[in-house]
Protein backbone atom coordinates (compact mmCIF):
# COMPACT_ATOMS: atom_id res chain seq x y z
CA UNK A 1 0.00 0.00 0.00
CA UNK A 2 1.46 3.40 -1.28
CA UNK A 3 1.23 6.52 1.61
CA UNK A 4 3.37 9.41 1.99
CA UNK A 5 3.47 9.25 5.36
CA UNK A 6 4.94 6.74 7.89
CA UNK A 7 4.09 7.15 11.94
CA UNK A 8 6.49 5.53 14.11
CA UNK A 9 4.69 5.62 17.34
CA UNK A 10 5.87 6.24 21.02
CA UNK A 11 5.87 4.19 24.62
CA UNK A 12 3.09 2.11 25.13
CA UNK A 13 1.41 1.13 21.90
CA UNK A 14 1.34 -2.69 22.17
CA UNK A 15 -1.58 -3.86 20.52
CA UNK A 16 -2.31 -6.87 22.46
CA UNK A 17 -3.86 -9.94 20.45
CA UNK A 18 -3.01 -8.36 16.99
CA UNK A 19 0.13 -9.83 15.20
CA UNK A 20 2.44 -7.02 13.78
CA UNK A 21 0.85 -6.55 10.68
CA UNK A 22 -2.61 -6.15 11.98
CA UNK A 23 -1.38 -4.04 14.46
CA UNK A 24 0.54 -1.86 12.41
CA UNK A 25 -2.77 -1.26 10.18
CA UNK A 26 -4.75 -0.53 13.49
CA UNK A 27 -2.83 1.98 14.37
CA UNK A 28 -2.65 3.74 10.52
CA UNK A 29 -6.57 3.82 10.75
CA UNK A 30 -6.51 5.27 14.59
CA UNK A 31 -3.94 7.89 13.69
CA UNK A 32 -5.38 8.75 9.90
CA UNK A 33 -8.68 9.78 11.73
CA UNK A 34 -6.56 12.09 14.28
CA UNK A 35 -4.99 13.92 11.58
CA UNK A 36 -8.06 14.04 9.95
CA UNK A 37 -9.30 16.22 12.91
CA UNK A 38 -5.71 18.05 12.72
CA UNK A 39 -6.43 18.67 8.90
CA UNK A 40 -9.59 20.30 10.04
CA UNK A 41 -8.13 22.52 12.71
CA UNK A 42 -5.40 23.55 10.44
CA UNK A 43 -8.37 24.88 8.31
CA UNK A 44 -6.95 22.66 5.32
CA UNK A 45 -9.84 21.23 2.55
CA UNK A 46 -10.07 17.12 1.98
CA UNK A 47 -9.24 13.88 3.45
CA UNK A 48 -6.21 13.52 5.45
CA UNK A 49 -2.82 12.34 3.77
CA UNK A 50 -2.77 8.40 3.50
CA UNK A 51 -0.67 6.89 6.35
CA UNK A 52 1.11 4.00 7.28
CA UNK A 53 2.78 2.78 10.33
CA UNK A 54 6.12 1.15 11.53
CA UNK A 55 5.46 -1.26 14.64
CA UNK A 56 8.15 -2.65 16.87
CA UNK A 57 5.92 -2.20 20.13
CA UNK A 58 5.62 -5.95 20.28
CA UNK A 59 9.78 -6.04 20.18
CA UNK A 60 9.84 -4.14 23.15
CA UNK A 61 7.25 -6.44 25.57
CA UNK A 62 9.49 -7.44 28.16
CA UNK A 63 8.32 -7.66 31.81
CA UNK A 64 4.97 -7.71 30.75
CA UNK A 65 3.92 -9.18 33.94
CA UNK A 66 4.22 -5.71 35.38
CA UNK A 67 2.93 -2.64 35.10
CA UNK A 68 4.24 -0.29 32.94
CA UNK A 69 3.66 2.69 34.63
CA UNK A 70 5.02 1.60 38.50
CA UNK A 71 7.77 3.63 39.79
CA UNK A 72 8.61 1.10 42.66
CA UNK A 73 9.39 -1.62 39.65
CA UNK A 74 11.99 0.81 37.94
CA UNK A 75 15.88 -1.13 37.77
CA UNK A 76 18.51 0.71 39.71
CA UNK A 77 19.55 1.74 36.15
CA UNK A 78 16.19 3.03 35.38
CA UNK A 79 15.99 5.23 38.75
CA UNK A 80 19.65 6.88 37.69
CA UNK A 81 17.93 7.99 34.17
CA UNK A 82 14.84 9.16 36.09
CA UNK A 83 17.00 11.60 38.72
CA UNK A 84 18.62 13.00 35.71
CA UNK A 85 15.70 13.62 34.29
CA UNK A 86 13.64 16.03 37.34
CA UNK A 87 16.96 17.60 37.47
CA UNK A 88 16.64 18.75 34.29
CA UNK A 89 12.84 19.53 35.22
CA UNK A 90 14.52 22.23 37.95
CA UNK A 91 13.43 19.48 40.70
CA UNK A 92 16.25 17.58 41.84
CA UNK A 93 15.66 14.44 43.72
CA UNK A 94 17.15 14.80 47.53
CA UNK A 95 18.07 12.07 49.39
CA UNK A 96 14.77 10.59 51.97
CA UNK A 97 15.20 7.59 54.09
CA UNK A 98 12.99 4.80 53.03
CA UNK A 99 12.45 2.46 49.31
CA UNK A 100 14.60 3.91 47.14
CA UNK A 101 12.26 5.94 44.73
CA UNK A 102 10.93 8.07 47.89
CA UNK A 103 13.29 11.01 46.51
CA UNK A 104 11.55 10.54 42.81
CA UNK A 105 8.24 10.55 44.11
CA UNK A 106 9.01 13.43 46.43
CA UNK A 107 10.63 15.62 42.96
CA UNK A 108 7.67 14.40 41.02
CA UNK A 109 5.35 16.04 44.16
CA UNK A 110 6.41 19.24 43.68
CA UNK A 111 7.10 19.34 39.61
CA UNK A 112 3.19 18.45 39.84
CA UNK A 113 2.10 21.60 41.70
CA UNK A 114 4.36 23.87 39.47
CA UNK A 115 2.33 22.30 36.49
CA UNK A 116 -0.78 21.45 37.99
CA UNK A 117 -1.02 17.91 37.30
CA UNK A 118 -1.23 14.85 39.16
CA UNK A 119 2.05 13.48 40.62
CA UNK A 120 0.66 9.82 39.82
CA UNK A 121 0.00 10.71 36.10
CA UNK A 122 3.60 12.13 35.88
CA UNK A 123 5.04 9.10 37.34
CA UNK A 124 3.11 6.95 35.19
CA UNK A 125 4.67 8.41 32.27
CA UNK A 126 8.28 8.45 33.59
CA UNK A 127 8.13 5.40 34.05
CA UNK A 128 6.10 4.32 30.79
CA UNK A 129 8.96 5.81 28.91
CA UNK A 130 12.42 5.01 30.67
CA UNK A 131 11.34 0.98 31.02
CA UNK A 132 11.06 0.59 27.33
CA UNK A 133 13.77 3.15 26.84
CA UNK A 134 16.32 1.13 28.83
CA UNK A 135 15.30 -2.12 26.57
CA UNK A 136 16.20 -0.35 23.38
CA UNK A 137 19.04 0.70 24.57
CA UNK A 138 20.58 -1.69 26.40
CA UNK A 139 19.87 -4.39 23.42
CA UNK A 140 21.43 -3.59 20.14
CA UNK A 141 19.96 -6.80 18.68
CA UNK A 142 16.62 -5.52 19.49
CA UNK A 143 17.73 -1.67 18.76
CA UNK A 144 18.75 -3.24 15.25
CA UNK A 145 15.00 -4.90 14.95
CA UNK A 146 13.06 -1.68 15.85
CA UNK A 147 15.41 0.51 13.54
CA UNK A 148 14.51 -1.96 10.56
CA UNK A 149 10.50 -1.97 11.22
CA UNK A 150 11.08 1.65 10.88
CA UNK A 151 13.01 1.28 7.99
CA UNK A 152 11.16 -1.42 6.16
CA UNK A 153 7.45 0.45 6.55
CA UNK A 154 9.27 3.51 4.42
CA UNK A 155 10.41 0.69 1.72
CA UNK A 156 6.50 -0.82 1.91
CA UNK A 157 5.04 2.22 1.39
CA UNK A 158 7.31 4.33 -0.74
CA UNK A 159 6.60 7.20 1.88
CA UNK A 160 8.68 10.61 1.58
CA UNK A 161 7.69 11.53 5.39
CA UNK A 162 8.49 10.32 8.79
CA UNK A 163 6.03 11.26 11.92
CA UNK A 164 7.80 10.00 14.78
CA UNK A 165 6.35 10.52 18.60
CA UNK A 166 7.99 9.51 21.58
CA UNK A 167 10.73 6.74 21.60
CA UNK A 168 9.72 6.29 18.38
CA UNK A 169 11.61 9.63 17.53
CA UNK A 170 14.66 8.04 18.95
CA UNK A 171 13.76 4.76 16.71
CA UNK A 172 13.76 7.22 13.70
CA UNK A 173 16.04 9.00 13.97
CA UNK A 174 18.84 6.44 14.32
CA UNK A 175 16.79 4.16 11.83
CA UNK A 176 17.71 7.33 8.85
CA UNK A 177 21.17 8.35 10.51
CA UNK A 178 22.11 4.17 9.57
CA UNK A 179 20.67 4.61 6.13
CA UNK A 180 21.86 7.99 4.23
CA UNK A 181 20.63 6.41 0.95
CA UNK A 182 16.86 7.10 2.07
CA UNK A 183 15.34 10.02 0.98
CA UNK A 184 13.00 11.85 3.85
CA UNK A 185 11.71 15.31 2.15
CA UNK A 186 10.02 16.09 5.99
CA UNK A 187 11.15 14.42 9.57
CA UNK A 188 8.47 15.42 11.88
CA UNK A 189 9.20 14.79 15.38
CA UNK A 190 6.67 15.06 18.54
CA UNK A 191 7.10 15.18 21.92
CA UNK A 192 10.55 14.00 21.55
CA UNK A 193 12.96 12.63 24.50
CA UNK A 194 16.02 12.73 22.08
CA UNK A 195 17.90 15.40 23.76
CA UNK A 196 17.17 13.83 27.34
CA UNK A 197 20.74 13.43 29.04
CA UNK A 198 21.63 10.49 30.37
CA UNK A 199 18.29 8.03 29.71
CA UNK A 200 18.88 9.05 25.69
CA UNK A 201 20.92 11.46 24.24
CA UNK A 202 24.42 10.17 25.78
CA UNK A 203 23.87 6.41 23.91
CA UNK A 204 22.67 7.37 21.05
CA UNK A 205 23.99 6.66 17.41
CA UNK A 206 25.91 7.56 16.21
CA UNK A 207 27.20 9.58 19.35
CA UNK A 208 27.01 12.95 19.86
CA UNK A 209 29.56 15.67 19.86
CA UNK A 210 30.53 18.55 21.65
CA UNK A 211 26.62 18.27 23.09
CA UNK A 212 25.71 18.35 19.14
CA UNK A 213 24.22 15.21 17.23
CA UNK A 214 24.11 14.68 13.65
CA UNK A 215 21.68 15.01 10.81
CA UNK A 216 20.29 12.38 9.36
CA UNK A 217 21.86 12.67 5.76
CA UNK A 218 19.35 11.56 3.66
CA UNK A 219 16.50 14.59 5.36
CA UNK A 220 15.31 17.37 3.57
CA UNK A 221 13.14 18.93 6.51
CA UNK A 222 13.37 18.33 9.98
CA UNK A 223 10.57 20.02 12.27
CA UNK A 224 10.42 19.50 15.66
CA UNK A 225 7.05 20.00 17.79
CA UNK A 226 6.44 19.79 21.38
CA UNK A 227 3.49 20.59 24.17
CA UNK A 228 4.77 22.74 26.77
CA UNK A 229 3.20 20.62 29.26
CA UNK A 230 4.58 17.16 27.81
CA UNK A 231 6.89 15.70 30.28
CA UNK A 232 8.75 13.38 27.75
CA UNK A 233 10.08 16.31 25.62
CA UNK A 234 12.90 17.65 27.82
CA UNK A 235 14.52 19.41 27.06
CA UNK A 236 11.93 21.16 25.68
CA UNK A 237 13.77 22.99 22.35
CA UNK A 238 14.85 20.09 20.51
CA UNK A 239 17.30 22.40 18.50
CA UNK A 240 19.37 23.31 21.26
CA UNK A 241 20.98 19.61 20.70
CA UNK A 242 20.29 18.82 17.11
CA UNK A 243 20.35 20.68 13.48
CA UNK A 244 16.46 20.57 13.33
CA UNK A 245 15.02 23.15 11.02
CA UNK A 246 12.13 24.61 13.16
CA UNK A 247 11.01 24.23 16.58
CA UNK A 248 7.26 24.74 17.46
CA UNK A 249 5.24 24.69 20.62
CA UNK A 250 1.89 23.09 20.10
CA UNK A 251 -1.38 23.12 22.52
CA UNK A 252 -2.57 19.35 22.66
CA UNK A 253 -5.21 20.53 25.35
CA UNK A 254 -5.14 17.48 27.29
CA UNK A 255 -4.58 16.56 30.91
CA UNK A 256 -1.88 14.24 29.45
CA UNK A 257 -0.09 16.16 26.47
CA UNK A 258 1.67 12.97 25.98
CA UNK A 259 -0.51 11.21 23.57
CA UNK A 260 0.53 10.86 19.62
CA UNK A 261 -3.43 11.06 19.11
CA UNK A 262 -3.18 14.26 20.64
CA UNK A 263 -0.28 15.53 18.49
CA UNK A 264 -1.65 14.56 15.58
CA UNK A 265 -5.22 16.32 16.11
CA UNK A 266 -3.38 19.55 16.57
CA UNK A 267 -3.14 22.04 13.67
CA UNK A 268 0.44 22.72 13.69
CA UNK A 269 1.14 19.03 12.81
CA UNK A 270 -1.26 19.39 9.86
CA UNK A 271 0.11 22.61 8.79
CA UNK A 272 3.61 21.22 8.92
CA UNK A 273 2.92 18.28 7.03
CA UNK A 274 0.34 19.63 4.27
CA UNK A 275 2.87 21.56 2.07
CA UNK A 276 4.61 17.80 1.34
CA UNK A 277 2.42 15.17 1.00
Amino acid sequence: MHAPIVAVHGVASRQPGLDPPTAALALAERWTARLADGYRAAGRPGPPPRLAAAYYAHLLDVRAQEDPGDLDALSPQERDWARTWLTVLGVPPEAAPGPPTRPLRQALDRLARRRGRPAEALGRVMAALLREVYVYMTRPALRERCRVAVVEALERSGAHIVVAHSLGTVVAYEALCARPDLTIELLVTLGSPLGLPGAVFDGLVPPPAAGRAERPAGVGRWVDLADPGDLVATPARLGDHFPADRHEEVDVGLLDPHTFGGYLSSGPVAAAIDPYV
